[in-house]
């Protein structure tokens, strides 16, 4: 088996049945085979998204604001948005294994067992979304995580710092409040199915977020730099956000991050 080709047709593909089976391979293989060798492998950047075929692809202010939960269409447009973040996750999962191929076999099975999370999160959320009428690519999307995982293609550390320690640790601040807006609708028996898996989400997206936060400091000590780098490399892609009111302080301690990282981050309390 070539590792790197059947990575390369998962993260191109867009059907998740395929995705699914071959993320299931490449983790039996990385898990039977501690040193994987392709010397004549080269990393491709790709130009489109895996879902440019199945997703309208819009500018994120094109983006309409979701509000308006008590219709099935708009209880829909919440799920669509929060499936398509997943379904995303999943090709940055894969991708952080074809792409750095030298790295040791902890560092494959760990994203390939968060690319299978991802894919069991975009279930749970696609089975809801066609129980309430619409299907995966009925809402417009926008390609924010694709476009930052190619920026920072060629450059590890980057990459660690800027998708799972930013992105997805940013999850951890936004599901909590999506779950509290989401509370007093829970009668409703599509609402509680959506609570019920953020819920799941949740609690293993601070798991993802603590790989990502391991190798971080990994590639950090291999590299001989100091951790407080994330802030340089944060500016350095214009995403520092500027005195956040809801970071997630507990959950991001459980990831690894320091009082005085979450600091930097917001106006919150941290100790």
């Amino acid at each position: 088996m070539n590792l790197y080709e059947v990575l390369e047709e998962a993260i191109e593909s867009d059907n998740i049945a395929t995705k699914e089976k071959l993320t299931q391979q490449c983790f039996s293989y990385c898990s039977q085979n501690g040193l994987i060798d392709e010397p004549k492998f080269e990393a491709k950047i790709f130009t489109v998204p895996s879902y440019v075929n199945i997703c309208k692809v819009v500018e994120p202010r094109a983006l309409k604001t979701r509000k308006d939960f008590d219709t099935k269409e708009g209880l829909a447009s919440l799920v669509h948005a929060i499936a398509h973040i997943e379904y995303s996750a999943i090709d940055l999962a894969l991708d952080a294994v074809y792409r750095y191929a030298h790295m040791n076999q902890a560092y494959k099975l760990d994203w390939l067992s968060v690319a299978k999370d991802e894919i069991r999160h975009y279930l749970m959320l696609e089975e809801l979304l066609l129980e309430l009428g619409f299907k995966y690519g009925d809402f417009s999307v926008h390609a924010g995580l694709f476009d930052a995982s190619m920026n920072t293609a060629n450059n590890h550390l980057d990459r660690m710092a800027i998708i799972p320690r930013y992105y997805e640790a940013n999850g951890l601040d936004v599901t909590p409040q999506i779950l509290k807006k989401l509370d007093n609708k829970r009668k409703n028996p599509f609402v509680k199915k959506l609570i019920d898996i953020l819920n799941i989400i949740y609690s293993e997206e601070i798991d993802h977020v603590q790989k990502g936060d391991y190798w971080f400091k990994t590639l950090c000590a291999l590299e001989n730099k100091d951790i407080n780098i994330y802030f340089k490399i944060l500016d350095k892609y214009n995403i520092l956000e500027k005195s956040r009111p809801h970071l997630n302080v507990d959950a991001r301690k459980k990831a690894g991050f320091s009082c005085s990282e979450i600091k930097l981050l917001g106006d919150v309390e941290c100790d």
